[in-house]
């Protein structure tokens, strides 16, 4: 969710807040709905790959969920099925920090001083709040008028270097390094400026329709682990063009061709290139084979999900364990920030 320069940073956190490799890394996944592969190539596989060699903070941010929904066994839910996924997708608690956003109520509070020092109108200029007045949503809350402002709180309590996020998360991440600037010359040197990471072949994840970014308000995803009938429906509903079957095609405008080329390897998109141009191949058999390779591609982690999804006492576990780690550096932070704030006597 939502998410260039670095500046000095003069804080010095103590060993026991200290994370133990020298990048940081940090991102967080809205608990809004079921995840995609959008979600999983835009930020989920990009911040999973970084816990190698980065300290990786991961958070559900269910705060930010509550800009819509608004049922509590709804938000539940939701907060444990991202979890089991993180986890089924190869989420390491013994080398990444995977907390919910609301159990460190650092975030809100950062939020707040924050929000004292963002001019109005670069809220005004955030593309989610404009988006929201140009499609006409219906009573839209103060919440998405201010849901940056948490986002840079969100990204500037743990200091990280890197922010993973999807080519649309973006100016989040750039009012984040805005805020850490304008508490900077207002406070003193406090925050650094990190940057976004987004792998230019995934920036933007097209939808089932061939036209917008695969979003769950465009109605327009594939999801992680959905049932198979439900993939196969959501694949064949895949829109592509009127090409007849034994004419050639082109790869590079397909939307099946660009999904299959994010999971299959090099040998097997030569391949099916060559059949796209070659002709005599249609659109029905590149879905099904796009079918094939997803469930080939995601099959352990479905697996894995399964067995975790039975005991989300461990679960329960993880978060938590999480949770105290992310809290030892939020509130060394928070410390700093009520000192220079004047908020500490």
């Amino acid at each position: 969710m939502t998410w260039t320069r670095f500046t000095p940073f003069e804080i010095t956190i103590t060993k026991s807040a200290m994370p133990t490799k020298n990048k940081i890394a940090i991102t967080g996944v809205k608990p809004s709905g079921t995840p995609h592969i959008g979600n999983y190539l835009g930020a989920m596989k990009p911040i999973i790959d970084f816990q190698k060699n980065h300290q990786t903070y991961i958070f559900i941010a269910d705060l930010h969920s509550l800009t819509t929904v608004h049922n509590a066994a709804e938000l539940r839910t939701n907060i444990i099925n991202v979890a089991l996924d993180f986890l089924a997708l190869g989420l390491d608690p013994d080398h990444t920090v995977f907390f919910r956003q609301s159990d460190i109520h650092e975030h809100s509070e950062l939020a707040w001083i924050f929000g004292c020092l963002t001019p109005f109108g670069l809220m005004e200029r955030a593309h989610a709040w404009k988006d929201a007045l140009a499609t006409g949503k219906k009573d839209p809350t103060v919440g998405l008028f201010t849901y940056p402002v948490l986002m840079a709180a969100d990204i500037l309590l743990y200091n990280p270097d890197i922010v993973p996020v999807g080519k649309d998360q973006k100016q989040h991440v750039e009012i984040a390094r805005d805020l850490a600037e304008k508490f900077n010359s207002t406070f003193g040197q406090t925050f650094k400026l990190p940057e976004p990471s987004i792998p230019e072949n995934i920036a933007s994840i097209i939808g089932t329709d061939g036209e917008h970014k695969m979003s769950k308000s465009y109605n327009n995803t594939i999801q992680l682990f959905a049932d198979e009938s439900t993939l196969k429906k959501q694949i064949m509903n895949i829109k592509t063009d009127s090409t007849p079957v034994e004419a050639p095609k082109n790869p590079d405008g397909d939307t099946v061709f660009k999904l299959y080329s994010y999971l299959a390897t090099p040998v097997e998109i030569a391949t099916l290139r060559d059949k796209y141009l070659a002709g005599g191949y249609g659109y029905g058999e590149a879905k099904k084979l796009l079918l094939t390779k997803y469930l080939e591609y995601f099959g352990p982690a479905r697996q894995k999900r399964i067995e975790l999804a039975k005991n989300l006492g461990y679960l329960e576990d993880v978060l938590k364990s999480g949770a105290q780690k992310a809290k030892k550096v939020a509130s060394h932070t928070m410390e700093i920030v009520r000192q220079k704030t004047g908020l500490v006597l």
